[in-house]
């Protein structure tokens, strides 16, 4: 990983008086802007970023975390009192956790076109003085981990330990194994796949239709107005969220139960009156207090466009370039990315005969399961192990490679 397109970062420790720091580092400075896959030159790029653990003296100990479509950096701990909730994987990073900080160094970014500090639409475009907006470029899985990389190396790191993600970050962690082969010890790979379904897609389409819809969406050119669209984004991660569960799970938490009473209102504007009703709404007012609808739009296309088969060849033969270990996790009731996109992944690396791991878990929590707080345990009984043995592993020096 070359770190010509970055200014050198020191690493430090993320976790002062007990609270983490959110980080940044500012890449691909002209003259030196990152080539995207669409093909435009685009820089500079700031990139917010976490870490915990300390940095050993060989750099060998460290373990990127790559988030999901709509998370970001804030991976675990809080960052001052007020917080009300910690991380997104506050359970399975930290101290003597799945992904123990007391023995390795972890780094989370928010990802390129995101909005929680990195380089987004909602960030303000230097050539103009206003956020990039509509004008913001096409983004790939690809751009997304090249700046990723740039930040890595930024940080003195010329070789990972592990490069860890579920579901979006999953492509993310496929994508670096075969786009940089060297630069990682080992992969895991958690309810993900090589392609998005057509049913995926389908799904995101119809997510984007909601926000463009939205007479708030204004083509995108909505940071100005008093009103965003908030409706349409709301009603973009309500239809998300339904491919995130399971038939399981929602029978389970919701059923058929009323929110309000016991008996039916037979009113046809109610549109809360079932409490899986009520659940998606409130998952669609939360989403909109965090989330921007351009950034979106970008994130959900670079899901869709993302095919390493179509970009590298055959897996047997991409991912055959790297010596790194795989563990690869799947979910029996995942059906946006089913077991059998786990399996193949693990066919083609055994074809190639390179070291891989893999277990389906049950859970009734279909895709979302690696990121539900009783599931945890389960993966870290996987997980754990898995890191311990592949550090062991490590021949001295490998770090310096």
């Amino acid at each position: 990983m070359s770190s010509a397109a970055a200014t050198p970062v020191q690493p430090e420790s993320g976790e002062p008086n007990g609270y983490v720091q959110r980080q940044s580092a500012t890449l691909f400075e002209p003259p030196r802007p990152l080539l995207l896959k669409c093909g435009q030159e685009f820089g500079p790029i700031t990139v917010a970023y976490q870490t915990y653990g300390e940095l050993s003296p060989r750099k060998d100990n460290a373990v990127f975390i790559c988030h999901a479509l709509t998370g970001d950096s804030h991976v675990a701990g809080r960052r001052h009192p007020e917080d009300r909730k910690p991380g997104w994987w506050d359970g399975f990073v930290g101290p003597g956790k799945g992904i123990d900080t007391d023995r390795f160094f972890v780094i989370c970014a928010n990802v390129l076109g995101g909005c929680q500090g990195t380089t987004g639409p909602n960030s303000t475009d230097p050539a103009v003085g206003k956020p990039y907006g509509p004008e913001f470029p096409f983004l790939t899985v690809s751009d997304i981990v090249r700046t990723h990389q740039a930040l890595v190396a930024s940080l003195g790191i010329s070789k990972l330990l592990a490069i860890v993600g579920g579901s979006l970050g999953g492509m993310q962690v496929l994508e670096w194994a075969a786009h940089a082969p060297d630069s990682i010890a080992s992969a895991i790979v958690l309810a993900s796949g090589a392609r998005l379904s057509a049913q995926g897609i389908a799904f995101n389409a119809v997510g984007r239709r909601a926000i463009v819809a939205d007479p708030a969406f204004n083509g995108g050119n909505f940071y100005e107005q008093a009103d965003r669209p908030k409706f349409g984004l709301a009603l973009a991660r309500m239809i998300a969220h339904i491919t995130y569960l399971s038939e399981q799970a929602i029978e389970r938490k919701f059923g058929r139960r009323l929110q309000h009473t016991e008996e039916l209102r037979y009113q046809i504007n109610d549109d809360t009156e079932f409490q899986i009703e009520s659940y998606l709404n409130y998952q669609g007012k939360r989403f909109v207090e965090r989330f921007d609808a351009n950034s979106y739009l970008r994130l959900t296309r670079a899901m869709d466009y993302f095919d390493l088969e179509r970009d590298y060849g055959p897996m047997s033969q991409s991912l055959a370039k790297t010596a790194a270990r795989f563990l690869v996790v799947s979910y029996n009731t995942d059906w946006l990315f089913p077991t059998e996109q786990s399996r193949a992944i693990v066919r083609a690396l055994v074809q190639a005969g390179r070291h891989v791991s893999y277990t389906e878990l049950n859970s009734p929590h279909g895709h979302d399961a690696f990121l539900v707080e009783s599931e945890l345990p389960m993966l870290a009984k996987l997980v754990a192990p898995f890191l311990d043995r592949c550090y062991f592993d490590l021949p001295k020096g490998a770090a310096r490679a």
